[in-house]
């Protein structure tokens, strides 16, 4: 990366103007943590490089933020903010200038272009109070937090948005951010992430929404309908009643999101829009997909999602989800290429490279994590998985997909099992296939869930309705598996099992208990771990599988 100057904001109203760039004397230091590579729609209109090539300004306060921009030549000067600690309402000030239209309680970027707010250091805070992006183009914000912003009750801040944009908003890109609430807007709060009044070309990417009523709307009412070209990708959705997002007309891409816990209702295309929803993890959640609460209805094209315990309302005049088989409606063009990650990869994917304070990772596409090769973030990064998977399958878990996986029934076994010890004391190696798989089975109880058994983590597991069941992974093309690792989760212990060719019916393996179990080499679509008996509930964390 270039070496970039670093101001400090006690100098900078001495700093000379030299050509429309700030000329100073200080040293040079490589410290600026932005990336200025936009992806999806931000990447299109003449591309988001927010302040590349301008200054770089580091500031600790909200009043330092606003000064940065009022003390530049004018307001289409390049400038890269690096904030760290916590900005609030307590010294965040109106600051005046005219390069700049600021104001108290909120960071106001309006009227202005080619600006960069990147959080470094141990980290930047926006405490109750929110960013308001409006009459303004080339913004990139990264590396942030944003929390508890309200609308009602103390303090006020930016409409109760943690991020909005209205009023001929052009090229803006979100990365690697968290947004955060703590309830719906009953609790005074309002949406994550809002676009309005003429907001187009927007990415919000590797990012955080958590804990809201509403994740975030495109388009304020019915006849709002000219804000369009915004793409969501590698982004988490947890705990949000609505909105993920609402889109009246416009066109929106939405690919290797992990949406969990969403309560009431998700991707609400209304008025005309259209929705490129691919390669999405909707988990424990209602009604993912639809046009909800009008009658103006959206369309969607949908492709290669995982559905993994969505549960869906009957339609109404005013309420028609998508599901249960999300078909497509409509077909969506995007101007840019996209590399998908595998849906059944996407929450270990996300868990590992979303959210402020992740090192600025990202997927490769192949479901593996990898550095950002133009980004030197100063915060600790999320260790990255070590294996990459052999190909991405086609097929997804549980129930019903956008695409209609064909699933071999178990059959009874057709030759005689055989007993052996359960754990191998040779563990195995190389990739674990899993990973790349999708997962199902025949029941879990309630609150576990079949993708638990290939997140890569001990504390979540998948559970049967009782003492027996069995859970399976599935490949959308014929994987050969030598060996599995059955990982309890902790306390709970396995009886008798069978490892079933879930193509074929076959029995593979039988035994007692957990570990390591090994078998004939088999090429297979579909592989099953059936628990066929056991005096307490067994409760498996992870089912690993191995090529030898």
């Amino acid at each position: 990366m270039k070496r970039s100057t670093v101001l400090s904001l006690s100098a900078i109203a001495g700093v000379a103007v030299v050509g429309g760039a700030l000329a100073i004397g200080l040293p040079q230091e490589n410290a600026s943590a932005a990336t200025n590579v936009a992806t999806g729609f931000a990447s299109q209109n003449g591309g988001t490089t927010g302040g590349a090539g301008g200054a770089v300004v580091k500031a600790t306060t909200g009043t330092q933020i606003h000064e940065a921009l009022c003390k530049r030549a004018a307001a289409s000067t390049p400038i890269t903010i690096q904030v760290e600690g916590t900005i609030n309402h307590g010294n965040t000030a109106k600051v005046s200038g005219s390069s700049c239209n600021t104001a108290a309680g909120l960071i106001e970027l309006k009227g202005v272009s080619n600006v960069t707010i990147v959080g470094v250091g141990a980290g930047a805070t926006f405490d109750q109070l929110g960013i308001h992006i409006r009459d303004s183009s080339n913004i990139v914000i990264q590396n942030v937090t944003i929390q508890n912003v309200k609308k009602s009750g103390s303090p006020l801040s930016n409409g109760g948005d943690a991020i909005s944009m209205e009023s001929t908003v052009r090229n803006v890109w979100v990365d690697h951010s968290t947004l955060v609430a703590s309830g719906g807007e009953s609790a005074g709060f309002d949406g994550l992430f809002d676009m309005k009044d003429d907001t187009q070309y927007v990415t919000l990417s590797y990012s955080i929404l958590r804990n809201s009523g509403r994740g975030g709307l495109i388009g304020s009412s019915e006849t709002d309908t000219g804000n369009s070209f915004i793409t969501f990708h590698h982004n988490k959705y947890e705990n949000l009643d609505s909105r993920t997002p609402l889109l009246r007309g416009g066109v929106a891409h939405m690919y290797n999101n992990h949406y969990l816990k969403l309560n009431e209702s998700g991707i609400n295309a209304r008025a005309g829009a259209k929705a490129k929803v691919e390669n999405n993890y909707f988990q424990n959640s209602k009604d993912v997909l639809g046009t909800f609460y009008t009658a103006a209805a959206g369309t969607w094209q949908t492709a290669g999602n995982v559905l993994d315990n969505v549960t869906w309302s009957a339609k109404g005049t005013e309420y028609n989800p998508a599901g249960p088989s999300m078909a497509s409606t409509t077909t969506v063009a995007v101007p840019y290429t996209a590399v998908l990650d595998s849906a059944a990869c996407v929450p270990s994917i996300v868990a590992a490279t979303a959210g402020a304070g992740t090192g600025l990772k990202v997927s490769d596409g192949k479901c593996a994590v990898t550095a950002n090769p133009t980004a030197t973030a100063t915060t600790s990064p999320t260790k990255a998985p070590t294996t990459s998977p052999t190909k991405a399958p086609t097929t997804s878990p549980t129930k019903a997909p956008t695409t209609s996986p064909t699933t071999a029934p178990t059959k009874a076994p057709t030759a005689a099992p055989t007993t052996s010890p359960s754990a191998s004391a040779s563990q195995p190696t190389g990739a674990n296939l899993s990973l790349v798989g999708s997962a199902d089975g025949s029941s879990k109880m309630s609150g576990t869930s079949f993708g638990y058994v290939k997140d890569g983590k001990t504390t979540t597991y998948w559970s049967p309705n009782g003492t027996t069941g069995e859970v399976s992974i599935k490949w959308g093309t014929a994987t050969k598996v030598a060996r599995i690792n059955i990982v309890p989760a902790s306390g709970s212990s396995i009886g008798a099992y069978q490892v079933v060719n879930g193509s074929t019916g076959a029995v593979l393996k039988s035994g007692t208990g957990a570990g390591v179990i090994t078998f004939p080499a088999t090429s297979l679509t579909k592989l099953t771990f059936k628990i066929t008996s056991s005096t307490t509930t067994p409760k498996i964390a992870e089912f690993q599988t191995f090529a030898s």
